[in-house]
């Protein structure tokens, strides 16, 4: 997943961590396929197309799957925006390194505190996801948002747990989980349709359904088809994650950007392949649009309830890695900005007290964050739409926010010799990207249905504003300077560099 316990280090990569004032406290472990696997694993096709199908079902019908090509056209996008800022700030916390080195302290901290915002609701939807969608399925208990909320809360602990006893075994399940979900996913893709067919259950025909989307004003400002886009715009998210871990990859400014990429076009490629599957493979589009979790169903149908029960094992596997890497992204986010003394508790957050374990209160205030979220829509029967759509705002607000401040600061840099650059094609992926994240925010913030979603937002951007008056007034030298000013004797004596 993240971190293994190498002590091997490059030094080029080290002394560039130095100049920004920050001593090493990760061993770096990872490499192109390991940078790849955090980034795959945190859009995980696997989790978004189980929690979001039935949204795009009986809101643009099965003909809503063609909306995910043009989600993976514009999310690479802003991979490659990310990636090129990636490579000139290789540090962990991502955007909010880049707007604090390239702009200034304050955009940073907003940054920052946008990207915490969107992680800690993000873990929940997709904890809550794998309990309503995947693990209740599996063992055959009947959904309510009061057992889907408190199963939530123990996945949350379990994850928190393996982050801080171990990243060796945090590893080892993303690297499972990695394989589970491709190999599941295609194989899946091959038997839906190969079993359809020779059932005769398949209808090529779903492909260009409305289903019980009505066809008429299909096409519509803000109708049924632009809704579809939040199918792939939920799931392809957290690519940037890769960027998190620079201080623990090897050479990052190139191995963070093609890791990026790749995980967009490989899980949009898989995603588009199983989806068409899926589609196919729906013998009663009404029956299958009115099941709380449509995919399970369809394999039911098609496979049987043995083949289902097998797979349900393999999905449950790789959504909690995925919440995992969530979860570990965030942590390290928190880490990040408590070592500049950016976060009320900075003592607290930024201790590592151990090199084979992750940030320990980091993390627990990561997984006690979104205990908190899910005791508040505990009583909630749509809790999951309103979280995965909070959970796609957030992010888009980010994209959007990280593209402009490339625009204004990142341009005026040039690229150093052997980094990732997006050279002679810097104006046309700006300007696809921006058109792209418009069109986005224009779908999130127009329906009156996610309000919920936007009410969290305002929220969050709410209390955002009173934790940056808090920091002021506590911390006002290190709300004025730089990074790195204080970063170098921000650990304290039980804060050992790691492999030492």
């Amino acid at each position: 997943m993240c971190l293994t316990v190498a002590t091997v280090t490059r030094p080029d990569d080290d002394a560039q961590l130095s100049r920004y004032g920050y001593r090493q406290q990760f061993g770096r472990s990872l490499r192109h396929f390991e940078s790849f696997a955090v980034a795959f694993s945190f859009i995980s096709i696997t989790t978004g197309i189980f929690t979001t199908f039935a949204f795009v079902l009986v809101t643009g019908g099965p003909r809503g799957i063609w909306t995910w090509p043009i989600v993976i056209v514009g999310q690479t996008l802003v991979a490659l925006v990310y990636g090129a800022l990636a490579s000139r700030v290789p540090l962990s916390g991502y955007s909010y390194q880049w707007a604090s080195r390239l702009a200034n302290v304050h955009v940073g901290w907003w940054l920052g505190w946008m990207s915490f915002a969107f992680l800690s609701i993000v873990t929940v939807s997709v904890d809550y996801g794998l309990v309503q969608v995947a693990f209740q399925p599996l063992i055959g208990e009947a959904y309510t948002p009061l057992s889907a909320a408190l199963e939530t809360i123990v996945v949350l602990a379990l994850q928190a747990a393996l982050i801080i006893a171990s990243t060796r075994a945090t590893t080892r399940v993303n690297n499972t989980a990695v394989a589970t979900e491709v190999i599941g996913i295609v194989g899946l893709t091959i038997l839906l349709i190969v079993v359809a067919a020779i059932r005769g259950l398949g209808h090529w025909s779903n492909l260009t359904s409305t289903g019980i989307v009505p066809s008429a004003g299909y096409y519509n400002w803000l109708g049924p088809f632009m809704l579809s886009t939040l199918l792939g715009a939920y799931t392809i998210v957290g690519f940037e994650s890769a960027s998190n871990l620079a201080e623990e990859t090897f050479e990052p400014h190139k191995t963070v950007p093609r890791a990026m990429v790749r995980a967009v076009w490989i899980s949009g490629l898989v995603g588009m392949a199983f989806l068409i599957a899926l589609v196919y493979s729906i013998n009663s589009i009404p029956a299958v649009s009115h099941s709380s979790a449509p995919v399970a169903l369809i394999v039911h149908d098609v496979l049987g309830g043995f083949v289902q029960k097998i797979f349900l094992i393999f999905v449950c596997v790789s959504i909690f890695a995925c919440g995992l890497v969530i979860m570990v992204t965030n942590g390290r986010l928190i880490w990040s900005m408590s070592r500049d003394k950016r976060l009320p508790g900075y003592q607290l957050w930024r201790q590592v007290p151990r090199a084979t374990g992750g940030p320990t209160w980091a993390t627990i205030l990561a997984a006690v964050i979104g205990a908190a979220i899910t005791l508040v829509l505990i009583n909630a029967t749509g809790a999951l739409v309103t979280l995965f759509t909070a959970s796609t705002i957030m992010p888009a607000l980010l994209y959007a926010s990280t593209v402009l401040l490339y625009v204004f600061t990142a341009r005026r840099h040039r690229a150093q010799p052997g980094h990732f650059s997006l050279g002679k094609y810097e104006i046309p992926v700006i300007a696809g990207a921006l058109i792209w994240l418009t069109y986005e925010l224009i779908v999130l913030i127009g329906p009156a249905e996610f309000r919920d979603a936007q009410y969290y937002v305002l929220g969050a951007l709410g209390l955002g504003v009173l934790f940056y008056i808090g920091q002021w007034l506590l911390e006002p030298g290190a709300m004025r300077t730089e990074e790195g000013a204080h970063g170098a004797d921000a650990l304290s004596t039980d804060e050992a560099p790691a492999g030492q």
